[in-house]
């Protein structure tokens, strides 16, 4: 018995002798945890360390909050994208390359989600034009290999193939409806195919040279056509014969399309300019200007009276059409031709390809608030392009250069000539804007 009480009051002076002479009386337990924090307080610098990487690796695993970024990212691909096509209801695009690959991405302004839903590779040659079908359940594309393909959108899966659908390689396409479909190729040839049956109903060879592009006015009955060889030609396909042609232009047309409520026609060329002519006065061109441009190689209206026109210069340009002006730069592949522009269906973006292999998207949201006036300004020395959305650049002399006229006599002439025309211009137009 005395011995156990020896060894008891031996252990509680062994004890006191790490507190404190300050520390106020406690009891056994509380004497117990205080002698653990010791221990823990004198651990290894080695245990502490591990510790605290730990705390960092588990900081690190906490998500982030996403960035919102004002238009998507950029799209990386394989090859050289040829055309592009928004999906018609939902945040999808299509693309097709010069492999003759197709793609369907989904986009998104939040960082890091855009997402490849499927590729395709049925095309044996370029791919050069992608739609959807209204509806967005079907991918309608034409191809170098001379065949016309229809796909299930949402899987890929190809449904409808015309093999030798054209004698050369197939360059243009329109989907008229959800059962005809019309298609251009390099040597002039124009089809219109009934799909139902899988036969063209026209077969019609009126230009010289490829055809570029395709459009059609809001009855669905005449269809025009923008040619390499200088013309546009006009089309009855309720009738199913050929109009007329225009009188030839100054270098090839390359694209087409319906402005002004349907009252005029604008194509773009190579040589840089746009040209207008008015409805049920194709023969002949109405209007004509240049928007500092190498080439016009697509355009896209935006609204009743504002178009985007991308170049093999690498820039995208908003215009005006009646007033006349190029209001700025959208945005840019810079040194890459680009090859095709589209546009969002809430007209929020715009997405252009080009040969730097990347698919890009622009903010063009505020161009249908957009108002030009008619009054004309003088012409500024250096044409410096404003930039008309954070991405893009402001494009100044340097970039045109070689572009721009070489003398101030011949800028001069050129303002003059600009301002007659512009009178006459709102002589003839001023009751049909």
């Amino acid at each position: 018995m005395d011995k156990n009480t020896t060894e008891v009051n031996g252990n509680q002076n062994h004890c006191s002798t790490w507190k404190s002479a300050r520390d106020p009386p406690v009891q056994q337990g509380a004497e117990v945890r205080l002698y653990s924090a010791y221990i823990k307080k004198m651990a290894s610098p080695i245990e502490h360390e591990d510790s605290c990487e730990q705390e960092e690796e588990e900081a690190a695993e906490e998500p982030k909050t996403p960035k919102i970024r004002d238009t998507p990212e950029d799209i990386k691909l394989e090859a050289i994208a040829n055309t592009i096509a928004f999906h018609p209801s939902r945040d999808i695009l299509a693309a097709g390359d010069i492999d003759g690959d197709l793609y369907l991405f989904s986009y998104s302004c939040t960082e890091g989600e855009n997402r490849e839903l499927w590729s395709s590779g049925h095309h044996l040659k370029s791919c050069r034009k992608v739609l959807f079908s209204a509806d967005g359940q079907k991918l309608f594309s034409v191809s170098k290999d001379k065949a016309v393909h229809i796909l299930d959108a949402e899987a890929g899966k190809l449904l409808t193939r015309i093999p030798k659908a054209h004698n050369a390689p197939i360059n243009a396409l329109l989907l008229v409806d959800e059962n005809i479909v019309a298609t251009g190729d390099d040597e002039g040839t124009l089809k219109v195919w009934d799909m139902r049956r899988g036969t063209s109903f026209m077969d019609l060879k009126q230009h010289e040279d490829y055809i570029s592009d395709i459009t059609i006015d809001q009855n669905k009955r005449t269809l025009l056509t923008a040619s390499g060889d200088g013309t546009m030609g006009v089309f009855n396909i309720r009738r199913r014969r050929f109009e007329l042609l225009s009188e030839f232009q100054n270098g090839d047309l390359n694209s087409v399309c319906i402005m002004k409520r349907g009252r005029k026609v604008v194509c773009g060329s190579g040589e840089g300019k746009i040209y207008i002519f008015n409805w049920n006065g194709f023969g002949a061109t109405s209007d004509r200007f240049a928007v500092q441009a190498e080439s016009v190689d697509c355009i896209v209206p935006i609204t009743d009276s504002i178009l985007c026109a991308a170049s093999i210069d690498g820039v995208i340009r908003a215009v005006s059409v009646l007033p006349n002006r190029v209001l700025g730069s959208v945005g840019q592949h810079l040194g890459e031709s680009i090859e095709e522009i589209a546009r969002s269906r809430d007209t929020r973006f715009l997405a252009s390809c080009a040969h730097d292999q990347l698919i890009k998207f622009w903010d063009i949201s505020s161009l249908p608030d957009t108002r030009v006036s008619d009054y004309r300004r003088r012409k500024k020395k250096d044409r410096r392009l404003k930039a008309l959305s954070n991405k893009a650049f402001d494009t100044g002399q340097d970039f045109f250069a070689g572009l721009l006229d070489s003398t101030e006599e011949k800028s001069k002439k050129e303002d003059e000539d600009d301002e007659e025309e512009e009178e006459e211009e709102e002589d003839s137009d001023s009751g049909s804007d």
